[in-house]
């Protein structure tokens, strides 16, 4: 008697479209690159006639305070950036100030170029929902203007049918307040610089006079008082310098206004690492062995030349910890934790050497050594590079990993492994054809023929996919779980 087929393998699309909105526009820093000009800008709007200033400020407050909540803490913060270029002996009224801070400001939107490769979690609070569902955040990369990335929320309620439905999306988009002065752990710090080749007997010294857990202050204060007092060839302490003080930029804190919609919160470049984008957040709800739950996300830091793997741990979506990632292993794009551990240690999926998919395991989160191959191109849809497609869904069945292929014409699909849950690192079964491919209307956009996504979850047994549309817009699939499984072919083991 033959084996009963399995229905085809259907993939629903569903009609959702998020699409980015150019009007949603945050302030940045307007300062020219030649500093010196700053001083001459601030002396031309001293010159302007009271009155004509006066009048001046009525008109930008008119024309910009609906576009923003509170203009004035924006102008006032941006004047902070120019204080040490204004007149001295020279008290300034509060339409100088605000006209100073206007002037260095500029409007940035985040969503103007695209809005693209989501990752969806379950939002922190479950509270007052009908049977059957669930609330959930999504994360999009925002691109905009020079092509700079940021990460953007959109949050709704996901009922017990896999329909979705969206909050609305607020008017207003808001950068956080960065924390002055985020706490450093001390044998961290040292380890990266070890990593770094630029530990030295310059930063142990510094070291050596701050606490186990110190603050961005207290470094800086050690290292001015090294200035001060110089122990060490001057050349080499301004070397050493540099590197404690880029490696304190590159992590930090932020936090945004809890009583603020999810959707208007949005992560922009900080550091220097991250100046020209912060690219595919990978978000994962992370249970610990209390099952006591964190949020953490990996995403790659551009600053136009050279990439480096970051972390961003939440627990609320409202304060955020950004950390550097560290190790031989912790290199190239499209790191993805699991979502809890394995045998005792931390698991991350990644992609090395630019075109296999690798698995690496560590007893610490922030540090990752080593790594191994777990899967090479096999289909001819993936040939040219494969990469995953956010972290594993724990199923009875397995580890289920959607993964990227990249074929001819540069064509990304999306396919799909089974790891075995007890050992991670062998695959069990896989798809020898991909899930989603390009349809023709998702086609066109950015980067053409491209399907992608940063992050699934399961609900009422469907595999829920928010995926990109040619880097430019996004969609929503669903696919049932054991359909997909059905349909893998399993390995001779």
């Amino acid at each position: 008697m033959k084996a009963k087929q399995p229905l085809p393998l259907k993939v629903k699309r569903k009609p959702n479209k998020i699409i980015g909105d150019i009007s949603r526009v945050i302030t940045r820093p307007h300062l020219p690159d030649d500093c010196h000009r700053i001083s001459r800008i601030i002396g031309r709007i001293l010159d302007m006639p009271d009155a004509y200033a006066k009048d001046l400020m009525a008109k930008i407050l008119k024309d910009f305070s609906a576009r923003h909540e509170d203009i004035h803490h924006i102008f006032e913060r941006h004047l902070v950036r120019v204080n040490d270029f204004l007149p001295e002996q020279v008290l300034l009224n509060d339409v100088q100030k605000g006209l100073i801070g206007a002037y260095f400001t500029k409007e940035y939107a985040i969503e103007s170029a695209a809005l693209f490769n989501p990752s969806i979690v379950l939002h922190p609070d479950q509270s007052h929902l009908e049977k059957g569902s669930l609330r959930f955040v999504m994360s999009l990369r925002a691109t905009g203007e020079g092509h700079v990335s940021s990460i953007v929320f959109r949050s709704g309620v996901l009922n017990r049918h896999n329909t979705f439905c969206f909050d609305p999306v607020s008017d207003f988009v808001e950068t956080p307040d960065l924390k002055k002065d985020p706490v450093y752990n001390r044998s961290v710090f040292q380890r990266k610089l070890d990593e770094m080749e630029v530990n030295n007997e310059i930063s142990a010294y510094i070291l050596g006079r701050l606490p186990e857990e110190f603050t961005f202050k207290e470094l800086i204060e050690q290292i001015r008082i090294l200035m001060k007092s110089p122990q060490f060839s001057p050349d080499k302490q301004t070397t050493a310098f540099g590197f404690m003080t880029w490696l304190a930029d590159s992590n930090y804190e932020v936090e945004f206004h809890a009583d603020h919609r999810i959707s208007e919160r949005v992560i922009f470049p900080v550091s220097r690492n991250e100046s020209r984008g912060i690219e595919d957040a990978r978000f994962v709800q992370f249970f610990d062995e209390n099952q006591e739950i964190t949020y953490y996300a990996t995403y790659t830091a551009y600053n136009g030349v050279t990439i480096l793997p970051q972390l961003i741990e939440t627990k609320d979506f409202i304060h955020f910890k950004i950390r550097t990632l560290n190790g031989d292993a912790a290199q190239n794009k499209g790191m993805a934790l699991f979502p809890r551990k394995i045998k005792g240690q931390y698991a991350m999926l990644s992609r090395q050497g630019g075109e296999n998919n690798h698995i690496m395991f560590s007893d610490n989160l922030h540090f990752w050594q080593t790594s191994r191959v777990i899967q090479e191109p096999e289909q001819p849809w993936e040939f040219f590079q494969i990469g995953n497609c956010g972290s594993p869904l724990e199923t009875d069945q397995g580890w289920i990993v959607l993964t990227h292929g990249v074929g001819p014409m540069r064509q990304y699909c999306i396919g799909a492994i089974l790891l075995d849950l007890e050992n991670p690192a062998k695959i069990i079964a896989r798809l020898d054809k991909p899930l989603l491919t390009p349809e023709e209307n998702e086609r066109e956009g950015y980067v053409p023929n491209v399907v992608y996504s940063c992050g699934s979850i399961i609900h009422h047994k469907e595999l829920v996919i928010p995926y990109a549309m040619s880097d430019i817009n996004s969609g929503i699939a669903t696919v049932p779980v054991k359909n997909l499984l059905k349909h893998m072919r399993k390995e001779v083991l």
